[in-house]
């Protein structure tokens, strides 16, 4: 068989792919349904501002780092690490005021956060960080960075995890960081982190409690210099240098085959792409479904998967500098129980919503005018399965802009010089998202490790998989470690060319 690949989608996953495959000799084209590169991180600029789309920071930088080490490549882009991580306000109903929290990588600094509310935090913070660091050792090598060919070499990676993290696998998030911590802002503020798996710390099996000790201790958050996009710019120049040829504009939608074999992808204009061996970066479960017309993966099963949040996203462009507001920032209210545990299955009012900002140009300051402020608003929502009528999502997004309004002091609506609200139809339609779900399939644990969809297609031997809902998850480290697992299942079935 010969080495010329197909990679269908720009993410970066996608990317980050032909660029493995390209260090080991491969020939590679891509094809992207979207007229830019980068999938959901993207970049929108309009009226003078230039957003984030979607992601607006990072974890796990060695990821990066060794994907740098691997393909020969000095990484294109610059970051840099955030302290203060975030600051949290929480709406008291009582005061009428939000009580805020700034959240520290130091302990000192970030004991004296919570020292009125939860005694002795200094040494539970530090106990709760020693044990998630024991499951971030005990598990990241055995099952995150990891192919698994079988059932049987999943079992025997499980088996080699030490016995006293088998009840992290039953608890949920909230469950677990209750054992360590009493105050429920202190709860709600460690257990955010599940919302960055797009699901909430009700339905999140404890073994995530390991993002903490990521973000607080082990690494950190990061930011790129010149904003997120600048990781997709580098890696395009990257791609241009190896010779990988990308088309846009181009969404695949059909198949020809040859018993066990993929012949090619067709297009909307009916053009058929031939190669020896692809790489679909779309969603690992929907593509099966939608392109591949299999059964397992039809609208009636997917619908009955785990999935994440759906984004509703606020691109706001204002006069003036807002000072009320840190470089991210969480939204929540007094209801944080009720509110997460319900609000993706749309069990729950949407006029009062907790969300994410993020003020890209206090880093970034080129990316608003002088003397403006560009905002990204994160709304965690239901998906299309809840809600498919959107026609309030204007509604919405003003609820949000004048909430946030008051909670900071200043007139947004006044000063707004540039608005584009994005609703779940139309991350769907943008991205082939299924039903609006902003990070693919969830980690519950019948959707993890060998029991999420696979990397290599069960059908045909030619055909890969890489991104969000294959192995090993969601997140933009997890996609560069997608790329490394795809890349070596690859190589593991038909080697390089020099062999």
């Amino acid at each position: 068989m010969g080495k010329n690949v197909l990679i269908i989608g720009s993410g970066l996953g996608g990317l980050t792919t032909a660029l493995r495959l390209a260090k080991a000799g491969y020939s590679v084209k891509i094809v992207e349904k979207h007229s830019s590169p980068g999938g959901r991180l993207n970049q929108l600029k309009k009226d003078g501002f230039t957003f984030d789309m979607a992601p607006t920071f990072f974890s796990m930088t060695y990821e990066f780092t060794t994907f740098g080490k691997d393909t020969g490549i000095r990484l294109p882009f610059e970051f840099y690490p955030l302290n203060p991580l975030y600051t949290v306000r929480i709406f008291d109903p009582k005061s009428g005021k939000d009580r805020k929290y700034t959240i520290y990588k130091e302990f000192d600094k970030l004991a004296k956060e919570f020292a009125s509310i939860e005694p002795d935090f200094d040494q539970k913070v530090k106990r709760y960080l020693r044990d998630t660091g024991r499951l971030f050792d005990d598990t990241i090598d055995r099952v995150v960075r990891r192919n698994f060919y079988d059932a049987i070499s999943f079992g025997t990676s499980l088996a080699g995890v030490p016995p006293r993290q088998a009840p992290k696998m039953v608890r949920t998030f909230w469950q677990e960081i209750s054992r360590y911590f009493e105050s429920d802002d202190v709860k709600m503020i460690f257990s955010l982190v599940s919302f960055f798996l797009g699901a909430t710390p009700f339905n999140t099996m404890a073994v995530y409690t390991l993002l903490n000790y990521v973000e607080m201790e082990h690494d950190g958050y990061y930011n790129v210099k010149g904003g997120m996009y600048k990781i997709v710019e580098g890696l395009m120049n990257e791609i241009e240098k190896a010779g990988i040829e990308v088309t846009y504009n181009t969404e695949i939608i059909g198949k020809v085959t040859e018993g066990n074999t993929l012949q090619g992808f067709i297009d909307t204009s009916g053009r058929l792409w031939e190669a020896d061996l692809f790489v679909a970066n779309a969603d690992a479960a929907a593509f099966r479904g939608q392109v591949l017309q299999r059964q397992k993966f039809s609208p009636g099963k997917l619908d009955k998967m785990q999935w994440t949040m759906a984004p509703l996203t606020l691109y706001l462009g204002v006069k003036g500098k807002i000072e009320g507001l840190d470089h991210h920032n969480y939204f929540l209210g007094d209801n944080f129980k009720d509110y997460s545990s319900k609000v993706f299955s749309n069990d729950v009012s949407l006029k009062q919503p907790y969300y994410y900002v993020n003020v890209t140009s206090r880093h970034n300051p080129e990316a608003a005018p002088e003397g403006h402020e560009n905002l990204f608003i994160l709304v965690p929502v239901p998906d299309l399965r809840f809600k498919p009528d959107w026609s309030d999502a204007e509604e919405i997004a003003d609820n949000v802009i004048q909430d946030l309004s008051q909670r900071v002091g200043f007139d947004i609506p006044k000063n707004m010089v540039s608005r584009t609200v994005l609703a779940p139809p139309q991350w769907e339609k943008m991205l082939n998202l299924y039903r609006g779900s902003g990070l693919g399939l969830g980690h519950s644990l019948r959707q993890i490790g060998y029991w999420r969809p696979k990397n290599k297609d069960e059908k045909y031997n030619n055909l890969f998989y890489v991104g969000s809902s294959t192995v090993p998850g969601t997140g933009l480290p997890m996609a560069v470690i997608s790329s490394k697992l795809c890349a070596e299942r690859i190589l593991h079935d038909y080697g390089s060319v020099s062999e």
